[in-house]
């Protein structure tokens, strides 16, 4: 299965589930939803803040991606956070390349999403508004 430039945006669970073999998606953009209501009610395990943007499921082997970044924008005045903005197995089939996040709107926006891609890379919140944050390769 192979993806050239996928959008999915402002889904209040995961955007992307992705449950083929040997797949590939070259270019993703997504915004998560600007509007949860509550850090409670946007959780996708009991003990996980928010949704990944992208879910690679456990039982896929083997992915690639490329260029792929995940903006956040959550506007109800309520910190929300998302623990990452992709997920996947780690294991040796899983490879990403040049995923990023950016937390957009400082003076209007709050919460952020805490890690890129399965707690790697750094934070995107008001303290680096509009600045990617990324991850070069993964694992």
């Amino acid at each position: 299965m192979l993806a050239y430039g996928l959008f999915a945006e402002h889904y209040q669970k995961f955007d992307v589930v992705w449950n083929g073999q040997d797949g590939e998606d070259v270019f993703f953009q997504n915004e998560m939803p600007y509007d949860p209501p509550s850090q409670s009610a946007w959780m996708s395990s009991p003990t996980t803040d928010g949704y990944a943007a992208f879910l690679v499921t456990p039982r896929v082997k083997n992915f690639q991606g490329y260029g792929m970044g995940s903006y956040s924008f959550f506007n109800q005045g309520v910190q929300i956070f998302a623990a990452q903005a992709f997920q996947s197995p780690d294991t040796p089939g899983m490879q990403f390349h040049d995923v990023f996040t950016i937390f957009q709107n400082a003076t209007g926006g709050s919460g952020g999403i805490n890690s890129v891609i399965n707690g790697a890379g750094g934070s995107s919140t008001a303290a680096n508004p509009d600045t990617p944050v990324d991850v070069v390769r993964y694992p």
